[in-house]
């Protein structure tokens, strides 16, 4: 094996490994987690992680995994804002403001950022808004009413 194609081939199965112990340790906790009937979802959810991360695992292990070149730090660094919000709505917007309304903001703060509309186009924020809050309808009738799964509950709902 020639240098480049060993380190194609870590490019590939270093993520593949990190996404493996994420699915697993998603998974343990799903199984293991009261009451139980409040996450048969998340089980379902996390068993097909599970399985997809192993096959994408294998398919790395093997140098199956022939696409792409690696994440540049350019687009790293417009992904990085995002992720910013989305760390901050799990370790403190679910427990504060409940998973609606955190995900509301969230997907708003999101929204905002990545919209290439300017911040002063009063247009531009009632699209945002209005988008967000029909996000958050369909998020609440799938989660709440279809899949009746138990969500965080905040100071709002």
């Amino acid at each position: 094996m020639t240098t480049t194609t060993t380190a194609n081939r870590m490019q590939h199965l270093v993520p593949a490994s990190a996404v493996l112990a994420l699915a697993a340790g998603v998974t343990f906790l799903s199984f293991t987690q009261e009451p139980a009937e409040a996450f048969l979802f998340p089980r379902v959810i996390a068993v097909a992680m599970l399985v997809l991360a192993v096959w994408n695992f294998a398919r790395a292990a093997l140098g199956l995994a022939r696409v792409g070149s690696g994440v540049s730090l350019r687009p790293f660094l417009n992904i990085l804002p995002g992720l910013a919000v989305v760390v901050a709505l799990i370790f403190a917007g679910l427990t504060l403001l409940g998973f609606y309304a955190a995900s509301f903001l969230g997907f708003l703060a999101i929204y905002t950022i990545y919209d290439p509309v300017p911040l002063t186009h009063g247009g531009g924020w009632l699209r945002r808004i209005a988008v967000s809050a029909a996000f958050m309808m369909v998020i609440y009738a799938l989660f709440a009413r279809l899949l009746q799964v138990q969500t965080p509950q905040g100071l709002l709902f």
